[in-house]
């Protein structure tokens, strides 16, 4: 009798094997290996009062720079925490640059109601003309709009005739109704002011609407944090989304939105997860998302 096994037998053996199970880790780890290696631009990271003590300087600097992250939009509730980041030895000797931002929040109370309280208007010029160790204020934000309508409060529309005025920009946590409304109180009408539109989309706005918004706004960036729907299984980027940052490589930024402690503890995986997904872009669009776009629209180098 022929005891040989059959070719069939023989496959499926084969891939029981310990060897084919090696194998498979190899290819699995060459995979990873594709991920983005090059530097991030953290485009949103918050240094709150709350996470100070948990998280003093070391600590926070420490996590920036083993995920390679050279540069951030640093804005804090309230601004004592940017300006900590900006005038620290420790975190030029961690090799980041920090572009600074005025936030509209002294404390949780501003959240819902900054939009017309002229005393955040005031607080904004006394941080413009104080700057920072790190330089001027380059920007404002991140705010909130829990009510697209508030976009038309007396307060949000001196700022963003300010923000144009000054070349600032503004990092809007809004849905897209507010980002026409915040456009349309600028005097070019949303043509020459750069507003970072903080979880692109995340008010529910599909990838259609977006896109639109993009078109219609030439300076108008996007920002990746918490945004709903960019990743599908196992962390890979939907099409849909995979398409639109093809269509638009320098339109869009990753950000850490460091809003809450848990946030500093999880810093390093977020890192991760944004190097898995630019590494199923080309080269040089990954390279744009992660640093250059932000690079570019801040002067850093």
């Amino acid at each position: 009798m022929n005891r040989r096994p059959s070719l069939g037998r023989w496959l499926v053996a084969l891939a029981r094997s310990p060897w084919a199970l090696a194998a498979g880790w190899v290819f699995a780890s060459a995979a990873q290996a594709a991920d983005y290696t090059g530097p991030l631009f953290d485009a949103h990271l918050h240094y709150n009062d709350e996470a100070q003590s948990p998280h003093p300087l070391p600590d926070v600097l420490a996590r920036m720079q083993r995920n390679g992250v050279h540069a951030i939009v640093a804005n804090s509730r309230p601004n004592d925490g940017t300006l900590a980041l900006a005038s620290s030895p420790l975190t030029r000797e961690a090799g980041v640059t920090v572009v600074p931002f005025v936030r509209l929040y002294r404390n949780r109370a501003d959240y819902d109601n900054w939009f017309r309280d002229e005393s955040i208007y005031q607080m904004v010029q006394a941080e413009l003309s104080r700057g920072t160790a790190a330089g001027p204020f380059r920007g404002l934000g991140e705010f909130h709009l829990y009510d697209s309508n508030n976009a038309d409060g007396p307060v949000a529309r001196k700022l963003m005739a300010l923000a144009e005025e000054k070349q600032l920009a503004v990092l809007a946590h809004v849905d897209d109704a507010a980002i026409e409304l915040l456009m349309a109180n600028t005097p070019s009408k949303g043509q020459k002011v750069r507003l970072i539109w903080a979880h692109t989309g995340i008010g529910g706005a599909p990838v259609e609407r977006v896109d639109q918004l993009l078109a219609r706004y030439p300076l108008l960036m996007g920002e990746l944090s918490y945004r709903p729907g960019l990743t599908c299984e196992d962390g890979k980027l939907c099409p849909a989304w995979r398409a639109l940052l093809l269509k638009y490589p320098g339109r869009f930024m990753i950000g850490s939105d460091t809003w809450v402690n848990q946030r500093w503890l999880y810093y390093d995986e977020l890192m991760k997860g944004y190097r898995a997904w630019l590494g199923e872009l080309p080269a040089d669009v990954a390279r744009g998302i992660a640093w250059d776009n932000g690079a570019s629209l801040f002067g850093v180098k």
